[in-house]
């Protein structure tokens, strides 16, 4: 928990006075603790969406909105994603330090040797419904692993279960994928990277064989570490309130892939193909668009633009912003929603209105063009964001676990239903 001050706030109600601490964290942002406010006032707050609560502390991930600012345990997100990879990025997550060369290569190994997933889980797999959506079916599946891969307790087997569920997870991303597309699952490969291993997984063919891009390996790796954390986010948030009830970590991680699935959330990514492709196919020119987006009785969204928390540019989408720039380099032939895409981010970067309400491009909009030019189908889009936000999960699971401050989430409410009345026999009624 953050440092209290000497300095406190006082809150008066029907003249009287009542005084409440305050917390610093490391970064200087500053909290009233009013865990107390409800025993002694009898007062609660009301705060809908939770913008100004603090739901907990936390060393993982500090976000500055106002400043554009991202780093997980302390490092900026640019320099992770410009000399890490997504598994280093994951332990520094998880254990809350950089590993030395052994530690990565025993997590590389334990990852391979986790990669496979039981072979009844495939009966699973086959019985979906053709129509199920992706982040429905891995939902399931994760919720399921729990009856496959029991927890082990003590510390080091924890560890495993940790390294298990992020190598089943991709390997069921990639399952799922093949399987409604009529196609043989193929095996991960022990001598290639995590990232390799899912793109082999997901396109590699007996007709023709996935050949791999250093490229779009690399753009594969920054994707999943920009996703990797963001605070205590909708997803987030879900896996530490259904944590807080002891659940194992298989049910919690459920818990936040069915919240990230919503498209103000991780389906964000989704929406902004899905919008262009509306654009493209009802003929709409860029000008109408944006004079669409620019009125406020038009309920027409423009996705992939601006965001909640950060008032200035996404510092993720401007590393998205080069990844994307250097893979769509590769592609060869048109594309009429990449042309969309295009024409919209230049008109975003200079538009006064745009700029002048930081409605600028944000990751999902970047990362939605970057995971459609490597031929993710659209509604993989947001399992892959799981895939990148899973060792963010476990981490908030595992600091909420050890929290000595643990609480059940309990939050209050304001009743504004019926006052008191009595019941009223059928016959009167």
């Amino acid at each position: 928990m953050g440092q209290k001050m000497t300095d406190s706030v006082t809150l008066t109600i029907d003249g009287k006075t009542y005084t409440f601490p305050v917390i610093i964290g490391t970064e200087g942002e500053k909290a009233i603790d009013i865990t107390r406010l409800r025993q002694e006032t009898g007062f609660i707050t009301f705060d809908p969406g939770f913008g100004n609560t603090g739901s907990c502390s936390s060393s993982i991930t500090f976000m500055n909105g106002e400043k554009g600012v991202l780093r997980y345990r302390g490092i900026p997100i640019e320099q992770l994603a410009e000399k890490s990879t997504f598994v280093e990025t994951a332990y520094l997550l998880i254990n809350g330090h950089l590993p030395s060369l052994e530690e990565l290569n025993r997590n590389r190994v334990m990852l391979n040797d986790s990669s496979l997933v039981h072979e009844d889980m495939h009966i699973f797999f086959q019985n979906f419904p053709k129509a199920s959506h992706p982040m429905g079916i891995l939902s399931s599946m994760v919720n399921a692993l729990r009856s496959f891969y029991p927890e082990l307790k003590d510390e080091d087997n924890i560890t495993k279960d940790f390294l298990n569920l992020i190598s089943k997870v991709r390997t069921m991303a990639a399952m799922s994928y093949r399987f409604s597309k009529g196609e043989k699952i193929v095996y991960p490969r022990h001598d290639l990277t995590y990232c390799e291993n899912f793109l082999n997984m997901m396109f590699d063919s007996p007709v023709r064989p996935y050949v791999l891009d250093e490229d779009i390996v690399r753009a594969l790796n920054v994707f999943l570490i920009l996703h990797g954390d963001h605070e205590q986010n909708c997803s987030t948030a879900a896996v530490r309130v259904v944590g807080s009830g002891r659940v194992n970590l298989y049910a919690a991680i459920s818990a936040g892939i069915a919240a990230l699935w919503g498209p103000l959330h991780g389906g964000a990514n989704q929406a902004v193909i899905e919008m262009l492709t509306d654009i493209h196919k009802n003929g709409v020119s860029i000008d109408e668009v944006i004079k669409k987006a620019k009125d406020k009785n038009d309920p027409f969204r423009l996705m992939g633009f601006g965001h909640r928390v950060y008032k200035t540019y996404d510092p993720r989408a401007k590393i998205m912003k080069k990844m994307c720039d250097k893979v769509l380099s590769k592609i060869s032939g048109p594309d009429p929603l990449l042309d969309i895409a295009k024409q919209l981010e230049e008109v975003a970067l200079t538009d006064p209105y745009f700029v002048d309400h930081n409605l600028y491009p944000n990751v999902d909009f970047y990362s939605g063009i970057v995971l459609r030019a490597i031929g993710i189908p659209t509604n993989m889009f947001t399992v892959m964001f799981a895939i990148g936000r899973l060792p963010g999960w476990i981490s908030q699971w595992k600091e909420s676990m050890e929290d000595p401050n643990w609480k059940i989430s309990r939050p209050r409410q304001i009743y504004t239903g019926l006052s008191e009345h009595d019941y009223v026999e059928l016959k009167d009624r």
